[in-house]
């Protein structure tokens, strides 16, 4: 335990940590993770920057209400089995979200440190990456229930909204079953986030632990086609939708049937999954260019050009329509981006993707922007600067500008009450049109994070349980 006691004007004066970094120049080459975590000592001066304020802000700013200033306080002391506890308890997926939620516009946005002239927000995030590793490496795993209920419940999809409400479920006493369409469960975690942000052992731990809850997962299930949401709830008490929204958005400009053009899905998918990043023969392969055009500005269209980088491409160029200031990306995503090499091309809007005579993508037309008045989203709306068009050469062209729902469940399933854009519709309990059938995450929202989508598996999982209480 940690014996040193700070006073309140000593806390204030310690400065916000820093996180150690693998070095630019040699990550922009691996696949190594980027973020290398915080030292014991670091973490536990830290976490003695939060002053337990009375209305804890933090856990109001949390999608899934983690204790935040109770785990802070374990960590403070140099309990770290106490603060894992705590975490665990709270959060399917500690370790997960300490590497990949946007904790800067959360818990730590809302941080009374980070207020009034107080300086920075403690780092909760990297604290919470910090408690979760340290319950890895000392085999700290969440505690099964002594008894189970009678209740099954079925959950689709191994994302994060899925795996939470499994967690959730597991933790009350429930028995769940999840269904993955692909071979192995973590869904976007597994294949949409690259190993340099998330690494796969992590994935593979917290699944693990879910399992050791009694959690069980079926592989190679595609709900829709090897059986049915019918068939799902002659069988379960209550069912979890969380299958995602796995279809990828396009341009919508001509060229985008050329080779050499991916979604950012399909090609992250084949770097994570099918290990297109093994030079080894016999391997999936994939396009390796001299320069390689990502089209997008958010934290996919970050991870498909970081990732190019790291595939050879010598020039890694993000292209988007507006300025930096509008970028949805993480701001630390964009700083390890350009630390990296990767080229930002901002205030630019594809007109075409160009191609030679043997169907191969040669380059991009390009048209320059300016920024007009704010559109629906309170974004300045991009506006085309006539005779601004320019080309680009390129191999590859890699387009991140969102997802949408995949019909293939839905399909199946016509009781299930859509939206206009093919999103399940749900109420306050997130229950569907069809009783005991709950949803949540990208296939209601739309694409969005991981942490919303665990905070609607959080939310789902104690309806659920309410639910089953009134059978």
């Amino acid at each position: 335990m940690n014996k040193r006691q700070y006073t309140p004007k000593e806390r204030m004066a310690i400065q916000r940590c820093k996180m150690v970094e693998q070095d630019a120049a040699a990550r922009a080459g691996n696949f190594k993770e980027v973020n290398q975590g915080l030292a014991e000592a670091v973490a536990i001066e830290e976490a003695n920057r939060c002053i337990q304020c009375k209305n804890k802000p933090c856990i109001a700013g949390c999608p899934v209400a983690v204790r935040i200033p109770d785990f802070l306080a374990k960590v403070a002391e140099g309990d770290f089995a106490g603060a894992a506890a705590i975490l665990q308890a709270d959060n399917a997926l500690p370790a997960t979200t300490g590497r990949v939620c946007p904790q800067e516009k959360q818990c730590e946005e809302v941080c009374i440190r980070g207020k009034g002239g107080k300086g920075q927000p403690v780092a909760i995030g990297w604290l919470e990456r910090y408690v979760a590793d340290w319950g890895m490496a000392h085999a700290s795993a969440p505690v099964p229930p002594a008894t189970r209920t009678k209740y099954k419940v079925a959950i689709v999809g191994s994302g994060p909204g899925g795996l939470t409400a499994a967690g959730e479920l597991a933790r009350i006493g429930h028995n769940v079953t999840v269904f993955e369409a692909l071979h192995a469960a973590g869904g976007v975690l597994r294949y949409g986030i690259p190993e340099f942000r998330l690494p796969k052992r992590i994935v593979d731990r917290e699944v693990a632990n879910l399992e050791a809850l009694g959690v069980k997962i079926e592989c190679n299930v595609v709900v829709g086609k090897t059986i049915t949401i019918d068939q799902i709830t002659s069988e379960f008490d209550a069912c979890f939708i969380a299958n995602g929204a796995g279809v990828p958005e396009f341009l919508r400009v001509p060229g985008e049937n050329l080779k050499g053009v991916y979604s950012a899905n399909e090609y992250l998918t084949r770097i994570n999954l099918m290990c297109a990043y093994d030079p080894q023969p016999g391997r999936t392969p994939i396009l390796r260019a001299q320069t390689t055009v990502v089209f997008g500005g958010g934290n996919t269209a970050m991870d498909g050009v970081r990732t190019s980088k790291r595939m050879g491409s010598s020039r890694a160029i993000l292209a988007y329509r507006r300025s930096r200031a509008e970028m949805p990306a993480r701001a630390e995503e964009v700083k390890h981006a350009e630390e990296e090499g990767i080229e930002f091309m901002f205030l630019v809007a594809p007109l075409a993707i160009l191609g030679d005579d043997k169907g191969w993508v040669r380059g991009v037309r390009l048209q320059k922007m300016e920024l007009g008045p704010p559109d629906a989203s309170g974004r300045r709306r991009p506006v085309p600067i006539p005779g601004s068009e320019f080309e680009l050469e390129c191999q590859v062209a890699i387009v991140a500008v969102g997802t949408k729902a995949n019909p293939l469940l839905t399909a199946t399933c016509p009781q299930l009450k859509l939206n206009k854009w093919g999103n399940i519709e749900v109420d306050a309990n997130q229950m569907t049109s069809i009783p005991g059938v709950f949803a949540g995450g990208d296939i209601v929202r739309g694409g969005a994070t991981v942490i919303l989508a665990m905070g609607d598996g959080k939310r789902a999982a104690a309806a659920i349980d309410a639910y089953l209480k009134t059978k």
